[in-house]
């Protein structure tokens, strides 16, 4: 007896029990990050983006609802592996003045993660007909993006030191060739 051919619904499913376990995951790892993060705008975002995580696995099981499968989680390896360095690196840079641009690092890498499952979702779900599933993905897909351009600008002012960066304009000695050498990589 042959095995049944794989489909893009069994892609799909298989896709979805992934994304539910690692949002959940994510969940964990934002509040963990928020207790360790000393930086004030970056623990708020930390604490925000959790909340708006619980409310994204909320979504998550709607879908599973829509497409007429039990919500059930799957382990995603990715997540365990990038949540397990996040742990490290806590570990490692925790009392260090770099402690807080490591954590918004870290979750960047889940952020981005996230952003590819949940693109990858959307569209799957649209190609398989699930518009409103569709909708939902996209909806904390937008959410996911917004999260990581915040993070993104939080880590800007954060230096490697731990302290705020230099204002725009002003180069320390240290500063000025890095400037130069990304300079010449965009050219």
């Amino acid at each position: 007896m042959a095995a049944k051919e794989k489909t893009l619904h069994d892609a799909f499913y298989e896709t979805l029990k992934d994304v539910y376990y690692a949002e959940k995951q994510s969940v964990k790892a934002l509040k963990k990050s928020a207790k360790a993060a000393e930086h004030d705008e970056l623990r708020q975002a930390f604490e925000t983006h959790a909340e708006e995580s619980a409310h994204q696995v909320e979504r998550l099981q709607q879908v599973f609802e829509i497409i007429g499968k039990p919500a059930r989680a799957k382990t995603c390896e990715a997540m365990q592996g990038i949540t397990s360095e996040m742990e490290e690196d806590m570990d490692d840079f925790g009392d260090s003045p770099a402690a807080d641009a490591v954590l918004a690092a870290c979750a960047q890498a889940v952020e981005h993660y996230e952003i590819a499952r949940y693109g990858t979702l959307k569209t799957w779900a649209s190609q398989l007909g699930y518009a409103d599933a569709a909708k939902l993905l996209d909806e904390t897909l937008q959410e996911e993006k917004k999260a990581d351009a915040l993070l993104s600008e939080i880590a800007e002012r954060i230096n490697v030191d731990g302290t705020e960066s230099v204002e725009a304009g002003e180069e320390t000695e240290e500063a000025a060739p890095k400037a130069k050498s990304r300079t010449k990589a965009k050219a």
